[in-house]
């Protein structure tokens, strides 16, 4: 199938990126366009602030972009007849059975009423089951009493990814599960910890690590063979960065966190990957599954799975579901594009009524949950590349 960007709008395209490579802005950055076969690359910039430069199979932490290859996985399991979608979780899950409920998100630890229906992967894969992060929790005036707790048994259920986590899969699970949660199970959609959980629900499910699963799963059948929780080939590792006070502050040095193998497989951010490994996920979930789900599953992966009333109660700030909702791990717009971005500076969209997929790697992080500018503008050109 041939593709339609002109050279004119590669061009547009190449600038639209070059434009917000800098070491005080972005550093480096590596951005592809795809339409039909013809695809497209730029790797620019470095990998480091003065650092070597950004080649097309440099290594990204894709943070949230972690989540849609979790979601992929899981569908492979309920395939396997390993989990049941509507299936309570207790079953593998124990520490999740009998759940206790807060009356209110922000109300005492212990004033709880029991929970109305049990989580289900369902509920995990949509990010329903009953706790995680909103909106809400981020203009309160003192840390709601679950958050706090959360953060003090290291959950890290409510911010970046964080490999060196010291809780495996067991403590972590047992961990939330002396938590009461947050919403009734099926009652409204906070993000992120379903797909810590389902990490956990998949490993036990197959009898083997998550990452295993991953690979076994998904990974070696897509080829996708730079993707994974940790590397030992730093010197493919770009550094990461966050704006501080005075210019970009170094968050994660390459042979920092992401250069030994973690205590716990984090489903919902972990994974470092590259531009042709998401390009090849991508594609198998357009091209309705390829070699590793059923079109069936890709086709649920594509649809919204959320009720009105779910939405009604917000998301990750105000107009969050304004023209999106969301699916099994991962954003799908009314319009029918579908991705999702990590916060440590990574973008993944497929549109395929355009017939294009856009990806951006950086090493910057977001500084909202907004998607920055450079990703903005490097989307627009390559939308504006089709012939």
């Amino acid at each position: 199938m041939a593709g339609n960007l002109s050279r004119s709008g590669l061009d547009a395209f190449r600038a639209a990126a070059q434009r917000h490579v800098a070491d005080d802005n972005v550093p480096g950055l590596v951005a592809l366009v795809a339409s039909g076969d013809q695809v497209h690359v730029e790797a620019l910039g470095r990998l480091s602030a003065g650092g070597p430069p950004v080649a097309r199979d440099s290594l990204f932490r894709i943070a949230s972009t972690t989540k849609p290859i979790t979601g992929a996985a899981t569908l492979a399991l309920v395939a396997e007849g390993l989990v049941g979608l509507d299936e309570p979780v207790d079953r593998l899950l124990p520490e999740l059975a009998n759940r206790r409920v807060l009356r209110q998100m922000n109300a005492p630890l212990g004033d709880t009423v029991p929970a109305i229906r049990p989580v289900t992967a369902r509920h995990l894969l949509t990010f329903t089951f009953g706790f995680g992060m909103s909106g809400e929790m981020f203009t309160a005036p003192e840390p709601w009493p679950a958050v706090a707790a959360a953060e003090a048994l290291r959950l890290v259920a409510f911010g970046p990814p964080d490999p060196a986590l010291p809780l495996d899969p067991d403590a972590w699970i047992s961990a939330l599960g002396s938590l009461p949660l947050m919403a009734q199970p099926g009652e409204r959609w906070l993000y992120n910890t379903g797909a810590q959980v389902l990490g956990v629900l998949l490993a036990r499910a197959a009898g083997m690590s998550f990452g295993d699963v991953l690979r076994t799963r998904i990974l070696e059948p897509l080829g996708m063979t730079g993707t994974g929780f940790w590397t030992s080939d730093t010197g493919r590792l770009a550094q990461s960065y966050r704006p501080g006070p005075a210019g970009l502050e170094t968050w994660d040095p390459p042979d920092g966190r992401w250069s030994t193998p973690p205590a716990f497989e984090d489903g919902a951010g972990g994974l470092l990957s590259t531009v042709d490994d998401l390009l090849a996920f991508a594609r198998m979930l357009r091209d309705d599954g390829g070699r590793v789900l059923a079109p069936e599953a890709a086709a649920a992966m594509r649809t919204d799975q959320l009720t009105p009333a779910q939405k009604a109660l917000g998301g990750l700030g105000p107009g969050f579901f304004d023209g999106q909702s969301w699916s099994f791990g991962q954003a799908v717009q009314d319009g029918g594009a579908f991705g999702w971005d990590g916060g440590l500076g990574t973008s993944w969209l497929v549109d395929p009524a355009a017939g294009l997929i856009v990806i951006v790697l950086t090493q910057r992080m977001f500084e909202s949950p907004a998607l920055p500018s450079v990703h903005r503008d490097i989307q627009a050109a390559a939308h504006a590349a089709l012939g």
